[in-house]
């Protein structure tokens, strides 16, 4: 799979463990997932004929790089892989079933940034990137965010709401 295709912003990771490990991450959640195209996969249920997951991952990257571009005080490679990554648990939240994309049994009882984060800490991402894949929805009203978890987190919902009709 050509990740840097996919996911664009990976090319500005710096640290090429982490670039890797972000790779990995995806490659594990496509596995136990049995995704084989993340362009097939909505980002969300909760809208009728939501566009791509690939499509929410890359906006909120996009706007979480630029914010932190302008902030000047975050590590700009662990907010990439974090907004690379909030949503990966969402590979195996839901599933492809009679060709419809549906809640899977694992998500029916844990939500994606449980997931994710269970996913990232498999292959070996630090805390901070597993903080914003964990905290970037309504669990992170439980923890302290980290500054590069507080960007994603705003990103995401602004992604989410404007989809939803925002107007």
């Amino acid at each position: 799979m050509n990740w840097e295709a996919l996911f664009p912003l990976l090319k500005e990771i710096k640290n090429y463990e982490l670039k890797e490990k972000v790779k990995k991450c995806y490659e594990l959640a496509m596995k136990k997932g049995k995704w084989e195209n993340l362009e097939e996969m909505p980002f969300t249920l909760l809208i009728e004929n939501a566009y791509s997951y690939v499509r929410h991952v890359n906006n909120v990257a996009k706007m979480a790089y630029e914010i932190g571009k302008v902030r000047g005080d975050v590590d700009l490679d662990v907010l990439i892989a974090g907004a690379l990554l909030h949503d990966v648990g969402k590979l195996l939240e839901y599933e492809k079933k009679d060709g419809k994309v549906v809640k899977s049994n694992l998500g029916k009882y844990v939500r994606h940034p449980v997931i994710g984060g269970m996913l990232a800490n498999e292959v070996g991402l630090n805390d901070k990137i597993l903080n914003i894949i964990i905290a970037h929805s309504k669990e992170g009203e439980l923890v302290e965010r980290c500054k590069e978890a507080i960007i994603v987190h705003h990103c995401d919902f602004i992604d989410f709401e404007i989809a939803r009709g925002g107007k």
